[in-house]
């Protein structure tokens, strides 16, 4: 099963809301200015329908970061709350998993 766009919008509401200060992600959030502030307006009901293109910048934004912190859809799709703290949670244990020294 893979994520809905409520979930995907979510991540992405709470990536942008909590780390759009943050310089190692200036890079994700610059060229994903459209995908960022859609998916908060979308998770906080500000909007309430999307065109295809709407959905797709969500889509294309939420794969592109989960590619970013090599963590994969399914495994996302696997937690028990899907929220920003446990897929970043996720990414780091697997990262400890390939680099056990650190």
């Amino acid at each position: 099963m893979a994520l809905n766009l409520a979930d995907k919008s979510g991540l992405m509401a709470e990536l942008w809301m909590n780390y759009r200060d943050d310089k190692n992600f200036s890079d994700f959030f610059g060229y994903n200015d459209i995908g960022l502030p859609i998916s908060y307006y979308l998770a906080e009901g500000l909007i309430t329908e999307l065109s295809p293109l709407g959905e797709q910048y969500i889509i294309e934004t939420c794969d592109m970061f989960l590619a970013l912190i090599d963590v994969t859809e399914d495994e996302v799709d696997g937690l028990i709350d899907i929220n920003l703290d446990a897929v970043m949670d996720l990414s780091e244990s697997k990262k400890n998993q390939s680099n056990p020294e650190v």
